[in-house]
């Protein structure tokens, strides 16, 4: 585990680390001033969501009200990183909520992470590292200088790899239908 990364994020830091998905920008989601900081990096006007990341359904189940029955089914069979909105978030920072009460949460499978968040023991801000409506950025050597000089621990690890991939975002409704956000 990587203590310097785990200290950045316990003192209200930003991060720039690899996720699952794509490389993120992340902070302690129960931290209002942190995840405030990760707009004013993205220049990302604060009424767009983020995605939080937990490392379990036991995580998960500490910061929604209730996890229905139909995401665990989803969650349990999916084969690629799957991001579920769910209605009414519990101790989660209010700037991560988006403005209908509902917030993005993925369970992660990927060591770095789920490490992260266990020594941690919070969910984490993810969100892909650029700036709001530039691209994407598929690999490392695809961030920009802004993000890298912006964030307060850039975490050493894959550096080499490429993933072009975002999480896929569903959201139950509250008559059980699904919709599909991202694909």
């Amino acid at each position: 585990m990587n203590k310097e990364a785990l200290h950045k994020v316990s003192i209200r830091g930003t991060i720039l680390y690899p996720t699952d998905t794509v490389w993120g920008l992340g902070c302690d989601a129960t931290d209002e001033v942190a995840v405030e900081n990760i707009f004013k990096i993205k220049q990302r006007s604060e009424c767009k969501s983020l995605i939080v990341l937990v490392n379990s359904i036991e995580m998960l189940q500490q910061y929604v009200t209730s996890v229905p029955k139909a995401a665990l089914e989803i969650l349990e069979k999916a084969t690629r990183p799957t991001t579920i909105v769910y209605p009414n978030s519990i101790g989660l920072a209010k700037n991560v909520v988006a403005a209908d009460n509902t917030v993005a949460i993925r369970i992660v499978k990927q060591e770095f992470c789920e490490n992260l968040i266990k020594e941690f023991g919070k969910p984490i801000v993810s969100t892909s590292a650029n700036i709001s409506g530039e691209p994407t950025p598929k690999s490392f050597e695809e961030i920009s200088q802004a993000i890298l000089d912006s964030v307060d621990y850039v975490v050493d690890l894959h550096h080499d790899s490429k993933n072009d991939k975002s999480s896929r975002i569903l959201k139950i409704n509250t008559d059980g239908t699904i919709e599909v956000i991202r694909d």
